[in-house]
């Protein structure tokens, strides 16, 4: 969440050579401005206040500027995810269900560090909000994506047991916990690892980190911050 998106995505796209984003017009009626890159298989995108007094505004003033605000998950079966999340009494805030896309996202006071939301999206390896090549269809892309975030918030142990059964991985996919140190949650069927840190900095609790294999950086080692995240580079 950046209070410049063209700011923030012409930055990405200076650093890490990335080509132009999709802007999708459709997240209009949450007040926001978005640009969306394809990194890899996966996507990272940035979305701004259109207006005032939204959501995203409010939260841009809570973290007092810029920062990771939310993680979306592909599931295979959206209607499981679903009746697991109303199980565990977690608020959904927002559908949408469309032939080739769905999601869902979760209320962040039922699931702290960011807002979640869990998708679903056939083909598999398509993604609509991508933009028109990304739908009903999978275009060349460069290899690598997302393999973890780093999350801060008030209580990592219990946070990252939240996230864990709302992803529906079992015990055994989970790292040790501590309320004061660092827990980690492993995606196994993705290699992919989310790490809850406490917070700190007086900002509250977000998304501060985004390790990306393939990083295609221009010059120098990273990592960089941009828009508030700290983005590094993973080999694999």
């Amino acid at each position: 969440m950046a209070r410049d998106c063209g700011q923030v995505a012409g930055e990405l796209r200076r650093v890490f050579g990335w080509p132009p984003p999709f802007h999708d017009p459709g997240v209009g009626q949450f007040g926001l401005t978005n640009a969306v890159f394809a990194v890899g298989d996966t996507f990272v995108e940035v979305v701004a206040p259109a207006r005032p007094g939204t959501t995203a505004g409010r939260y841009l003033e809570r973290r007092g500027g810029d920062g990771g605000y939310m993680a979306i998950f592909q599931v295979g079966d959206l209607a499981a995810a679903r009746r697991r999340v109303a199980g565990l009494g977690v608020r959904v805030v927002w559908t949408a269900d469309l032939p080739d896309i769905a999601g869902t996202h979760l209320h962040p006071g039922d699931v702290p560090g960011a807002i979640v939301s869990l998708d679903w999206a056939d083909p598999q390896q398509s993604w609509r909000w991508a933009g028109p090549s990304w739908t009903g269809r999978v275009p060349d892309h460069a290899p690598g994506g997302v393999t973890g975030l780093t999350i801060e918030v008030s209580d990592p142990a219990a946070a990252a047991r939240r996230w864990a059964a709302v992803l529906g991985i079992s015990a055994a996919g989970r790292g040790p916990a501590t309320v004061d140190g660092p827990a980690t949650v492993e995606l196994p069927d993705s290699h992919q690892r989310l790490r809850f840190v406490p917070a700190g900095s007086g900002r509250g609790e977000g998304i501060t980190e985004v390790t990306i294999a393939g990083l295609p950086a221009k010059g120098g080692g990273g990592p960089w911050v941009i828009g508030g995240v700290r983005f590094a580079g993973e080999e694999g």
